[in-house]
């Protein structure tokens, strides 16, 4: 039922209980085998949860370009909060050719004791895609890591 404090004060989604599995394989940072045209253009702004084989959180270094089944891959730009913090703001950036930083987009982030959730926004431009952290520190050879 709606009240006038429902529209006032919309009510808080707990991103802990309520939220969306990113699982894919291809959404690992480690994966330089699959196609390079996925992107997170069609995501719908909510709370998720990196599990499976996509790792267990977003990586908080530069993703190499040409990772996670994208063109330009997602990574968190700060520190992963403590319990302690809450829900705090961090900034997502997507990697370009020489630039780490390239694009971002500002999301909220919170500690759930033995995960993390992510309130994700969709990207502004295609071939920009949110990064798991499975499969780090695969690199293949002629690759270079980029500092941010």
């Amino acid at each position: 039922m709606w009240s006038i404090t429902n529209v006032l004060f919309p009510l808080q989604v707990d991103g802990c209980t309520n939220y969306s599995v990113l699982d894919e394989a291809d959404r690992a940072q480690g994966n330089v085998l699959q196609s390079h045209w996925r992107s997170d253009n069609e995501l719908v702004t909510g709370w998720y949860r990196f599990q499976g084989a996509a790792g267990d959180r977003m990586p908080d270094k530069c993703v190499l370009r040409f990772r996670c089944g994208t063109t330009h891959p997602g990574w968190l730009n700060g520190t992963h909060p403590t319990i302690a913090d809450g829900v705090v703001t961090r900034t997502v950036c997507f990697s370009g050719m020489t630039d780490c930083c390239l694009w971002h987009n500002i999301i909220q982030v919170k500690n759930c004791s033995s995960y993390y959730v992510y309130e994700l926004q969709r990207p502004y431009l295609s071939n920009l895609r949110y990064c798991g952290n499975a499969g780090a520190g695969k690199l293949t050879r002629n690759e270079f890591i980029m500092t941010s």
